[in-house]
């Protein structure tokens, strides 16, 4: 005889309940093993990326089960603002989303469209065979879904930036996430996420959410920039990811022997 089942607390949950800006970590390896590791260091979400990391269905999978018995929330970004890709998340238990390059109300409401059921979207229903629903196990879960999903759309581009007021305003769009190093590009700065033309829009848009009554997140992997971002109201900031403190920390090990090793080389002539 199965048991009742309801549904975990999506980022939405998480950030209502918060008393501080909420940190983040990328898991961008698609390694399960990786993953567990850094739900449980701490973090109050974890960042599983689709878009530029090798994870695909069965990975997505394998780290949201790896990471559930942690208090962290998993956050997952598909790589397109599709309804296919979109539904196949959803039904594999991902509950909280950030959809990539938004740029427009009409794109944004195609986010929201994608993530609920028909009369309000086109999400398609296949909840007896999803881990969404466990299997119909969580009662009436095609009429509460959207209760248990987060959907976040990312501003990254100039545009987005120049729309973001009508972004927020979009119904069933919880809040944004703002990517700087694709907006600094679009910018004509690529590679400058502290420009400050960069920053002022980043602040503009962390403005309009706020304002719109949504929640406003942002990625900033340098200490610096995250906390100044948390002080000037970011809900929840990415503040690095698994590959990248794997690469400076091995680099940084292997510069401490190599540099042993030749003080410690007799000279040559």
């Amino acid at each position: 005889m199965s048991f009742r089942v309801e549904a975990d607390p999506s980022l939405k949950d998480a950030l209502k309940d918060a008393d501080h800006s909420l940190a983040g970590i990328w898991v961008c390896s698609a390694s399960p093993l990786i993953a567990e590791i850094c739900a449980g260091a701490g973090f109050d979400w974890l960042f599983i990326d689709g878009e530029h990391s090798p994870n695909d269905l069965q990975n997505i999978l394998a780290q949201l089960q790896a990471v559930r018995s942690y208090p962290v929330v998993p956050v997952v970004r598909p790589a397109v603002n599709d309804p296919v890709a979109i539904k196949q998340f959803l039904d594999l238990g991902v509950q909280s989303l950030i959809i990539p390059m938004v740029n427009d109300a009409q794109q944004a409401a195609a986010a929201v469209a994608s993530c609920q059921y028909p009369p309000k979207g086109v999400r398609g229903v296949g909840s007896a065979l999803a881990r969404s629903a466990r299997w119909n196990r969580i009662p009436e879960y095609l009429t509460r879904a959207d209760e248990t999903i987060t959907i976040m759309v990312q501003i990254e581009a100039d545009e987005a930036v120049r729309n973001v007021e009508e972004i927020v305003a979009t119904e069933g769009v919880d809040g944004i996430f703002i990517g700087p190093s694709d907006l600094a590009a679009s910018m004509g700065v690529i590679g400058q996420q502290s420009h400050p033309d960069v920053v002022a829009a980043v602040i503009k848009s962390i403005n309009a959410a706020k304002a719109a009554g949504k929640y406003a997140g942002v990625n900033a992997f340098d200490q610096k920039s995250a906390r100044e971002y948390m002080a000037a109201g970011a809900d929840y900031v990415g503040v690095g990811a698994d590959v990248a403190l794997l690469a400076r920390a091995t680099e940084a090990l292997a510069a401490s022997f190599n540099s042993e090793a030749q003080s410690a080389a007799p000279d040559s002539y």
